[in-house]
């Protein structure tokens, strides 16, 4: 499958390269990566068909799921059709167009889930610190507008990355190392000075992540001042309970994020394979966690799962018996 080029040669074209140096087991890489976007495409599908059909689950807690599960379906979908072209038919063309759009879009979705997640400590907080003013605090439709929010600020970070990338010219060698557009990775393909694009990139990054991160630690340091208030032992467990799976979303978000910035932009000494692997991972492997992590923590939403589960069961066993 690799001895031929479907790419048509055209001036207006990039070339996304796949995982280079790792071109013949292309087609054993996309089999994990496959099962793993499966995997979690199903795991938030039924997410957000539980917590749609379940009124007692249509609480800003929920609701907030639902957002984090909408990003972590777009965030891979972005990347996995283009890059099962790749892998599978070694379809590595991609327009110019449409591969700042890939970068918007995926990069958007990663602003996202960041907002998300900071707003997801926010519910933590005011559940734990002010519990008998939560429902009046955090309505849904307050939720919705955070959500909204956290959107037009992703956007509006995100957009000056095409627009600045799209005015620069492009060499005669537009090959990109990697199996998606990413910012860094697209920007060297440009014979332009990138000084501005590298500048913008690394400062939204940093205000993004730090900006986001310092309200997790925040709220997550008022919340362990209010917890050492409390004498009970049972409702100090409990209120680690309901964090728990927050955590564990966060661990596997940030260092990964963070590790995969740094490599890319500090990691010259890096073989190109493995700074590829390790974005891919990225986006790839929290989106299939999430559900788990949460499906397993949330004790409401795992019951719930549970009985839409035996529920289609009985039912095919029904269909089978009558048959």
């Amino acid at each position: 499958m690799a001895a031929f080029n479907l790419t048509p040669f055209d001036p207006s074209t990039l070339i996304l390269a796949g995982i280079p140096g790792l071109e013949a087991a292309h087609i054993w890489i996309s089999i994990p990566l496959t099962m793993v976007y499966i995997i979690g495409l199903f795991g938030h599908s039924t997410i957000l068909f539980v917590v749609g059909k379940e009124k007692t689950l249509h609480k800003p807690m929920y609701l907030l799921l639902c957002m984090l599960a909408f990003t972590d379906i777009a965030t891979p979908t972005f990347i996995m059709p283009k890059a099962l072209c790749i892998f599978w038919f070694n379809l590595k063309g991609i327009t110019v167009g449409g591969c700042l759009t890939q970068m918007f879009f995926l990069h958007t979705s990663s602003v996202m889930h960041s907002a998300i997640l900071v707003t997801m400590a926010f519910d933590r907080y005011v559940a734990i610190c002010n519990p008998l003013r939560y429902t009046t605090i955090l309505t849904n439709a307050r939720i919705a507008k955070l959500g909204l929010v956290g959107l037009m600020r992703a956007v509006l970070c995100t957009l000056p990355l095409p627009l600045l990338l799209s005015r620069q010219p492009f060499c005669a060698n537009r090959i990109i190392p990697h199996m998606f557009c990413d910012h860094i990775a697209v920007a060297k393909t440009s014979c332009g000075d990138i000084t501005v694009n590298r500048m913008y990139g690394l400062v939204v990054a940093i205000v993004v992540i730090g900006l986001d991160l310092t309200l997790i630690v925040l709220s997550y340091g008022l919340i362990i001042r209010a917890l050492l208030r409390i004498s009970s032992k049972k409702a100090h467990q409990k209120a680690l309970n309901t964090c728990t799976a927050h955590i564990f979303v966060m661990l596997t978000s940030y260092p990964p994020f963070l590790f995969s910035i740094l490599t890319h932009r500090f990691g010259q000494g890096i073989a190109p394979h493995v700074l590829i692997i390790l974005a891919n991972l990225y986006f790839l492997l929290p989106p299939m966690l999430n559900p788990i992590i949460y499906g397993i923590k949330t004790k409401e939403l795992r019951d719930k799962v549970g009985k839409y589960t035996c529920r289609s069961c009985s039912a095919s066993s029904t269909d089978s018996n009558l048959t």
